[in-house]
């Protein structure tokens, strides 16, 4: 038998080993999922980074604005697929599937959101996350005037260049780590 994949090449600790407020926060993943995220175990190692990294990601993927859950989620999967994040593209695929209630979206996004069943409003946004991400230093008016022009505001424009910013960071720990997709993300969103 194969043993299977370590989930870091870090060392992960023992639940029992974790601050309280880490502990206390995994395993209310795991009553919701019921599973634990691997980015949650691997990201652990260090608590104080951990705090603050999930700390950003809900001020960023979980607040209310224009952009939709599932839109927030289309952002991460189609820059972290750029990025060649495995964990991001499973992981927040699934995430995708289920916002969106569609079994298909994830995989359009990740190979090529620009033949996804989604609107324009949806691809003039990964247009702008994909510029973000790959050569923000090109970003200009142009790209805020059609932004507008698809009814985002200032504060819209932010959210996608941030989350693009801040995953374009996950992206990079998660494969320096060696991060591992739980099976379980695999088929969720997609019965």
């Amino acid at each position: 038998m194969t043993k299977a994949p370590a989930v870091s090449r870090f060392p992960v600790p023992d639940l029992a080993d974790m601050p309280d407020d880490i502990r206390a926060r995994i395993l209310a993943v795991q009553e919701k999922s019921g599973f634990i995220p691997n980015v949650f175990l691997v990201l652990a190692h260090r608590p104080d980074e951990f705090r603050a990294f999930f700390a950003y990601h809900d001020a960023l993927m979980e607040k209310p604005g224009n952009l939709t859950k599932a839109e927030r989620e289309m952002i991460v999967v189609a820059t972290s697929n750029l990025n060649q994040c495995q964990y991001c593209v499973i992981a927040h695929g699934a995430i995708l599937r289920i916002r969106a209630k569609d079994p298909l979206i994830a995989d359009q996004v990740a190979v090529n959101y620009r033949k996804a069943d989604i609107t324009d409003r949806q691809k003039a946004m990964l247009d702008f996350a994909v510029r973000v991400s790959t050569e923000a230093y090109t970003v200009s008016e142009s790209d805020f005037a059609t932004l507008k022009s698809h009814g985002f505001t200032e504060d819209d424009v932010w959210d996608i260049a941030a989350i693009t910013a801040f995953f374009g960071l996950s992206n990079r720990l998660a494969n320096v780590t060696s991060m591992r997709p739980n099976p379980e993300f695999y088929s969720m969103g997609r019965g």
